[in-house]
């Protein structure tokens, strides 16, 4: 899909605020998180290793979608570029992907859990669970391939001792991926604490998926 975004100052700044909104929530924590959004002449993506406080807008990395090499005199691009071009490349919808180490997002992961139909909000992730990519080290063409297998279906995953990734066809709608995410999770890992959850059946997740066609909610 033709993005509808040009390479812009506005749109730099624009990334930067979600950086910053994102440790400003509580979502991600330091330098951890990774943002890109995918513009007319490939993807615009966040540097790595700078603090978001100190970001600006030319230190953002504009990188080909096509294999062909980078524009010189750009810093270095997030190490998780890879899955964020990859994503992109496999998903024409999505505009934006979004990458956090949210807590309770992270501590499923760190026990290998996906998110089932513990709440009827999972189905806003395109279906009756937020799955589990499997471990791989970060930065690596096979951790690239493990997320965006577990995406083929969904909009958002969790990330074998490591984190979550989510997409949106925007940069306002990813980032409410990963907030509602992160919400999901807390929940879930609350519920483990008291109890065993009740989890919704796919009759019910459907009915869900449904609705959500009709009260306007995007679930790709």
């Amino acid at each position: 899909m033709q993005s509808p975004y040009s390479d812009s100052v506005d749109l730099r700044q624009t990334i930067i605020e979600a950086c910053l909104a994102m440790n400003a929530s509580g979502v991600n924590q330091g330098v951890s998180g990774n943002i890109s959004v995918r513009c007319q002449n490939g993807m615009l993506i966040t540097p790595s290793g700078i603090d978001y406080s100190k970001m600006t807008p030319e230190m953002l990395v504009l990188m080909p979608l096509d294999g062909a090499e980078m524009a010189p005199g750009q810093m270095k691009p997030s190490s998780e570029w890879q899955f964020h071009r990859d994503i992109l490349l496999a998903k024409p919808e999505a505009m934006s992907v979004v990458h956090a180490h949210p807590i309770y997002c992270t501590a499923l992961a760190m026990n290998h859990q996906p998110i089932p139909a513990c709440h009827y909000m999972v189905a806003a992730f395109g279906g009756e669970d937020v799955p589990l990519a499997g471990y791989a080290l970060f930065g690596t063409a096979e951790l690239s391939n493990l997320v965006v297998t577990a995406l083929s279906s969904r909009s958002a995953c969790l990330m074998a001792n490591h984190g979550a990734v989510v997409t949106g066809d925007s940069l306002e709608r990813a980032l409410w991926r990963m907030t509602e995410l992160e919400a999901l999770a807390k929940g879930y890992v609350i519920s483990l604490s008291i109890g065993t959850p009740k989890v919704l059946n796919s009759d019910q997740m459907s009915e869900v998926k449904k609705a959500f066609e009709n009260y306007g909610l995007k679930t790709s």
